[in-house]
């Protein structure tokens, strides 16, 4: 007779991942935490001089402009997320400058429903931190992200980039560059 090898049913999940029946679940019943980042180019005397914005393709195959977001881990620090988050998208030496004790500048309510706030997510209920994120390395976009653009923060506010952004991503640009002050 001979042994037959046992196979695992799922792929075997870091720590704090959920299946994704019970992402599903989590999803449809429970505001998830989650973290936006703005990446940002800062001149010698701190003031922002470029942003970065990702191009991606959303989920109906349309190219679309965004800052960096995702989810906060079961057990994970919001400090640890937003450097997990930008090193996905920007690559292991983008050197992101997060302060020692990080403070968001706005808190964004992203709905299932349009209309609820100026965020939407058609696939949950999610509330994010979102932070200004100096980067001083080498930035190239990972993951799913097809291109990184740095644009000066009024080219970024440009109405035709503005268009480009889904999901509430262009009013939190325009509420971090209000932030650092780059508009009134």
């Amino acid at each position: 007779m001979t042994d037959t090898a046992e196979y695992p049913r799922e792929p075997e999940r870091p720590s704090g991942w959920l299946s994704n029946d019970a992402m599903a679940t989590a999803r449809r019943t429970l505001p998830l935490l989650y973290v936006d980042a703005v990446p940002v180019r800062v001149d010698d005397s701190g003031d922002v001089v470029a942003v970065g914005l990702l191009l991606r393709v959303n989920q109906e195959g349309e190219m679309s402009r965004a800052l960096i977001s995702g989810r906060v881990m079961y057990h994970e620090r919001v400090r640890d997320a937003l450097l997990r988050h930008l090193e996905k998208d920007l690559g292991p030496v983008a050197l992101p400058q997060i302060p020692p004790s990080p403070q968001p500048f706005t808190v964004a309510e992203y709905f299932p429903t349009p209309g609820i706030t100026a965020y939407h997510d058609p696939r949950q209920h999610a509330v994010s931190l979102a932070y200004v994120v100096p980067v001083a390395g080498d930035c190239r976009p990972q993951q799913d992200a097809l291109d990184l653009a740095w644009l000066t923060p009024e080219e970024a506010l440009a109405e035709r980039i503005q268009l480009e952004m889904t999901g509430g991503h262009g009013a939190l640009l325009r509420q971090a560059m209000a932030h650092v002050g780059r508009i009134a």
